[in-house]
């Protein structure tokens, strides 16, 4: 028996999966984001630790023969969070999230200070990512930057926590713009621009190897046979490809989380950084990707049911089986920024073209379709890159409406396959690193496809369509820009 945890942004998922790869059970405990300030996005720690144990709790109470036989543990995290340890193992202050956009201005002091970032790291510099965000603690919380002994990201900070061991995994470990991605090691001179060390950094692995184990005590909590060993595991995107088997070159995929991401495995290094493409290695050994980013993919139907003041499911209810024709509104994402291939920060979305006339149900196509945009930009760059994309999965939350898929397709050009258990992407990646970890079999004989429950192939007449709006849309940027610049 394996387990699985997803440290996502709205929750934590624990999944167990069977010696068969069959999901046993999952159980998700849900967590707020703190947005003190505008472009804010801050989580405490020991909500993902409190949120974990009782996710782990509920699977012993509800399958304690199960979780007993528990032999490997995976992680899988949200990317890029900083989360500050001082020399005693105590958090310092909450974790600067991934969507986190405080730190425009260090991007570019940390290129000044490393001028080699981009071909090193194989990203350009963004406020979402952690060396930035370190910058900004040393500029405006000194205090607490002379305290830190430690840099974790989430899932290792749970690990650390779970283990005593600090240690990070290659793929989570390439969002920090701390890692030498081509050579899978800490940069020294990266380090040396934000004012850290080796010694600041946890010890790198591969997301297949073994990486610590389970406390005595937790393991008594649980009552486990045996304390089980942890993965290297994977940051969530990482770890959805391995829930997905992409890992050989050219495998793809769409992600509709919390945040968006259209991804394509490579078998070397590939930085591209004309569209903010990023290169990152993958969470299984000698493998990178690379991947387009939009920052509120998910979030920007979260967010309208919200201001709606019903469930995302109500929204989706009003909406036909299939999409007829492109709404006459467009909605621009950036509902915290965005990243590829604008990489600002600072942007912000909105709706575009409404009217008397305009219904509530228009609207909410128009969000789906501005996700689907976003993505179609990301494909753009990636397809620019050299990459080529024929056919993808779609994973996460958003892989549930039939009507989003519908869109993807005809939007991106492409065949989109549907995927049992498409929303368990992240933890079951996690399970299947685990598996590796503690039996030693190869990634090939464990990481193999999913079933694909059926395809979406683009209709040509709604393509024609898609192509035009999206025109309208790529003009809804430098608009936007214009006006915030006023």
């Amino acid at each position: 028996m394996f387990l699985g945890i997803d440290v996502g942004t709205s929750g934590i998922k624990a999944l167990l999966v069977d010696e068969n790869q069959h999901e046993v059970a999952s159980h998700t405990e849900s967590l707020t984001v703190s947005r003190p300030h505008a472009g804010w996005s801050e989580q405490d720690p020991e909500d993902w630790w409190k949120a974990a144990c009782r996710a782990i709790d509920k699977l012993h109470g509800q399958h304690p023969e199960a979780v007993a036989a528990i032999r490997g543990i995976g992680l899988s995290g949200q990317q890029h969070g900083a989360v500050l340890v001082d020399a005693s193992g105590e958090v310092l202050r909450p974790c600067i999230l991934w969507n986190d956009t405080r730190a425009e201005a260090e991007c570019a002091l940390f290129e000044e200070r490393f001028p080699l970032s981009r071909e090193v790291t194989g990203n350009i510099a963004m406020p979402g990512f952690t060396a930035p965000k370190l910058l900004w603690v040393a500029r405006h919380e000194p205090e607490i930057f002379a305290r830190i002994r430690h840099v974790l990201l989430p899932k290792a900070w749970l690990r650390y926590r779970m283990t005593g061991e600090m240690i990070e995994d290659m793929s989570d470990a390439s969002g920090t713009l701390w890692l030498d991605v081509g050579k899978r090691a800490w940069s020294v001179e990266a380090l040396k621009a934000t004012g850290l060390t080796l010694a600041n950094m946890p010890t790198l692995c591969e997301g297949t190897e073994p990486a610590g184990v389970l406390k005595e005590d937790l393991t008594h909590r649980w009552g486990m046979t045996s304390a089980p060993v942890f993965a290297g595991s994977a940051g969530d995107n990482a770890a959805g490809a391995v829930g997905l088997g992409a890992i050989r070159n050219e495998d793809a995929f769409v992600s509709l989380g919390t945040s968006g991401v259209v991804w394509v495995t490579t078998n070397e290094f590939r930085p591209e950084h004309q569209s903010a493409i990023h290169a990152f290695c993958h969470a299984v050994p000698k493998t990178w990707h690379q991947m387009g980013v939009t920052l509120s993919a998910a979030a920007s139907l979260a967010w309208w049911a919200k201001v709606c003041g019903v469930t995302e499911r109500d929204l989706l209810a009003e909406l036909p089986e299939r999409p007829a024709r492109p709404s006459s509104v467009l909605f621009a994402p950036y509902l915290s920024g965005e990243r590829t291939p604008h990489n600002d920060g600072t942007i912000r979305g909105g709706f575009v073209g409404l009217s008397h006339d305009t219904s509530r149900a228009e609207l909410t196509q128009a969000v789906l379709e501005g996700v689907a945009f976003s993505f179609r930009d990301a494909l753009e760059g990636l397809t620019a890159s050299g990459s080529i994309i024929t056919e993808a999965d779609v994973i996460g939350g958003g892989s549930r409406s039939p009507f989003w898929i519908a869109i993807l397709a005809s939007v991106l050009g492409l065949r989109l396959h549907s995927l049992a258990h498409g929303e368990h992407g992240g933890a079951f990646g996690a399970a299947r690193l685990a598996r590796i970890a503690a039996t030693g079999e190869s990634v090939e004989s464990v990481c193999t496809p999913p079933e694909r429950v059926s395809a979406t192939d683009p209709v040509p007449e709604l393509q024609n369509a898609y192509d035009q709006a999206y025109s309208r849309y790529r003009r809804l940027y430098p608009a936007l820009r214009g006006i915030q610049d006023a």
